[in-house]
């Protein structure tokens, strides 16, 4: 069951074959890799004007990742409205319960858990979806390498946290 409005969930195989349309597509049409933290660059790309956001491998791809990430944001959305609608909230559960933070120190909190997850992006040279999906089915060791990576330290983090400082 999903945790929103007790909706029934699809079966897995359905998203897995979704997930696995868009790739081969990707890879068939267009010749490009699935990912999505590259998308990120283009957006950046979009406002920034530093040399980095400028080169060739970022503003060659927006012709499709950026309609990719515009999709991923509409489909949240038409998700969320045919679910039974959407609300923001500030609850984080047992974060909450233990810790206590007012909504500025969630979004502090937030705010570095993206530092951290953007630093590893870009130090595994590219993210989960990249690395664990398209990677993965290339059977290409350094995506098996990182995503057992990205497991282990989620599994890791998730048990400090939970069992030690909370």
């Amino acid at each position: 069951m999903l945790i929103l409005h007790d909706m029934q969930a699809i079966h897995w195989v359905f998203a897995g074959l979704g997930i696995s349309f868009v790739t081969l597509a990707l890879l068939a049409i267009a010749n490009r890799r699935l990912g999505v933290s590259t998308g990120f660059e283009d957006v950046c790309s979009l406002v920034l004007d530093a040399p980095y956001f400028k080169r060739s491998a970022v503003t060659g791809g927006r012709p499709w990742r950026l309609p990719l990430l515009g999709g991923l944001v509409i489909g949240g959305v038409l998700s969320a409205v045919l679910g039974g609608g959407w609300s923001p909230m500030w609850d984080l559960g047992m974060f909450d319960t233990e810790i206590g933070w007012w909504p500025g120190g969630k979004v502090v909190w937030m705010f570095v858990g993206g530092l951290f997850i953007g630093f590893g992006t870009r130090l595994a040279g590219g993210c989960t979806s990249g690395h664990g999906i398209f990677g993965l089915s290339n059977l290409e060791i350094p995506s098996l390498v990182t995503t057992v990576s990205f497991m282990a330290s989620g599994v890791v983090t998730t048990n400090f946290l939970y069992r030690v400082i909370l």
